[in-house]
């Protein structure tokens, strides 16, 4: 698999620029004074399909050539199939989209609503991938796989690069950790812009692959996760570990009881609904693991998603 630099996050900034919203950064005195830090909240919870997946799906759509007419194919829990179906949508071609039958109804309903076709499968790896393959072999539907791809890592990079140009110098940057693609991303961008930045990836203890992982040196695969971070629980792929593993300076792991309680303080402090996996990187700047870290003054934290189904 092709590494992903810079320059790829920076070409990808233009060919989505137009199409992808840019989200503002939203800053609270109150959340600053629990954390005794300035927190700068990139919130693409307000990314059109309310989650950072939209940046990724659309380079990757954008960047295929004649293939992209016989359709799409991706499997994904939510975020990535809503980014998919809407980015095929705008280049006017069908969208296929496996989905695990546990995923979340407003995220199901917002595949729905850009006309894509949805197979449910049991929510494991391997019934996806083997209902993505069957869905394939029907219909001859280009893969994009949701982070295990060069141009969707490049896209989710340019959320931390409109961050930094907005705010300038940070101290140091978070963000959720899936499969990685976003914290790939971001840490492609943020090593480029922010050499000496430092970099942390927040995780819920009940899907710590990626912890695990760099802890052991190498790639753990995610076998039975536990965790309300619906957005979270698939394993990084040698891509995203790849340039995790060379950049990350640690990864702070939450409880889901931490995250519903970061949820509640972002939805009273900066007014707006993030979903769970959202939650993770300001729960992991309030545990006293963090809180011990010095020289950190300022700090830019992704919010990935608000796709919460107001029913749960």
């Amino acid at each position: 698999m092709a590494a992903v630099d810079f320059e790829d996050v920076r070409e990808a900034a233009a060919r989505i620029d137009g199409i992808v919203a840019y989200t503002p950064v939203l800053t609270s005195p109150a959340l600053d004074s629990m954390a005794g830090r300035r927190l700068f909240f990139k919130c693409e919870n307000l990314q059109h399909v309310g989650a950072f997946k939209f940046r990724g799906a659309s380079n990757a759509v954008a960047l295929l050539g004649e293939e992209a007419e016989r359709g799409i194919c991706t499997h994904s829990s939510g975020n990535h199939a809503q980014a998919v179906a809407l980015a095929a949508k705008q280049r006017g071609v069908s969208a296929y989209i496996v989905m695990p039958d546990t995923a979340p109804r407003i995220k199901i309903e917002g595949v729905r609503s850009h006309g894509a076709e949805i197979t449910f499968c049991e929510p494991t790896l391997e019934a996806r991938e083997r209902t993505a393959a069957a869905v394939m072999e029907r219909t001859g539907a280009t893969f994009v796989h949701p982070f295990d791809n060069p141009r969707v890592v490049a896209g989710q990079g340019t959320a931390a690069l409109e961050l930094i140009n907005e705010i300038g110098p940070l101290d140091a940057i978070i963000a959720p950790i899936g499969g990685g693609g976003l914290m790939s991303g971001t840490c492609v961008t943020t090593r480029a812009l922010l050499p000496e930045a430092r970099i942390f990836g927040a995780e819920p203890a009940g899907a710590d692959d990626a912890a695990r992982s760099l802890a052991a040196g190498h790639l753990i695969p995610q076998t039975g996760p536990n965790t309300i971070c619906d957005g979270l629980l698939t394993s990084l792929s040698d891509l995203t570990y790849g340039i995790l593993s060379e950049h990350l300076e640690d990864i702070i792991t939450v409880t889901d009881d931490e995250v519903l309680a970061a949820m509640s303080l972002i939805r009273t402090h900066l007014d707006i609904v993030v979903e769970p996996s959202s939650a993770t990187v300001l729960a992991a700047v309030l545990s006293p693991e963090f809180s011990a870290l010095s020289g950190i003054d300022s700090l830019g934290l992704i919010l990935s998603g608000g796709n919460v189904d107001p029913e749960e």
